[in-house]
């Protein structure tokens, strides 16, 4: 029995993923295996993972988020960014959102250049791990300093610290930064679990990245984040050990929209 789909494709720097409106819950029947094949870059539409953007009283919108393993997943904050675009897109207009996702609620705006901003969840403390650093921002981030870091092998890499014997069990994502000579900006690549590559883009990652590199140590902070799919910024409050007020900004951007058979 075959299923017709109408589909949306957006990307925010790269990361892509398909969208699906199931405000009316036809889409609730979906399985893993075609979720998967809904990813599939030779086989099927093609994105990093799916999201269904469901009603939830009290907010403006759920997300529910799978990576393209067809496995539901946790935050992914661009594409929380992308579907806040898609909700104002098909005529969800609000001056702020406020939606649900597997993490808890977030705060969202679509701004007037297009750019979408997203509150993600407070961070109370980084786990240091033989130099390295370990934190959860809405997903599992191990978080490494690198140089020259456009020229790292990352899937390798990214792969090994992945299924470690710390890590192969639940997973974790692996991102490699390199500090500019500019104290704000940083060039970030990502291996995610779940998609086992690396992506163009991870808003998480970018995150768990920006909160590792503070160049106030108490305060305010903005740290720009260069990634292989474009660039991002994220705002935060540092307060000791942990950190507030955290934004995720960059663009989110509609590719192209259809139908297809399953």
């Amino acid at each position: 029995m075959t299923m017709k789909i109408h589909f949306y494709k957006y990307q925010g720097t790269g990361n892509d993923f398909v969208i699906l409106d199931n405000r009316d819950k036809k889409y609730d029947s979906l399985t893993r295996s075609q979720v998967e094949l809904l990813c599939d870059r030779r086989f099927g539409i093609g994105a990093d993972g799916l999201m269904l953007l469901n009603t939830h009283p009290g907010y403006d919108f759920e997300m529910k988020y799978y990576n393209s393993d067809g496995r539901e997943s946790s935050m992914c904050g661009n594409g929380g960014r992308c579907l806040t675009k898609f909700a104002h897109d098909i005529g969800i207009l609000q001056s702020d959102y406020k939606f649900i996702a597997i993490d808890g609620e977030h705060e969202a705006s679509v701004n007037t250049d297009g750019t979408v901003a997203l509150k993600m969840l407070d961070v109370d403390y980084v786990k240091y791990d033989r130099g390295n650093f370990i934190l959860n921002t809405g997903s599992p981030h191990f978080v490494t300093l690198a140089n020259d870091v456009m020229h790292l092998d990352v899937f390798k890499r990214g792969r090994d610290i992945r299924y470690s014997d710390s890590f192969k069990e639940e997973g974790i994502n692996v991102n490699f930064v390199e500090q500019t000579e500019e104290p704000d900006k940083i060039i970030v690549r990502t291996y995610e679990r779940g998609v086992e590559d690396e992506t163009y883009s991870c808003g998480t990652g970018v995150t768990a990245s920006a909160l590792v590199c503070s160049h106030n140590e108490n305060g305010f902070n903005r740290v720009e984040v260069q990634t292989k799919g474009g660039a991002l910024s994220v705002e935060y409050d540092k307060i000791g050990e942990s950190f507030k007020n955290i934004w995720l900004n960059g663009p989110a951007i509609k590719v192209f929209e259809g139908s297809i058979e399953i």
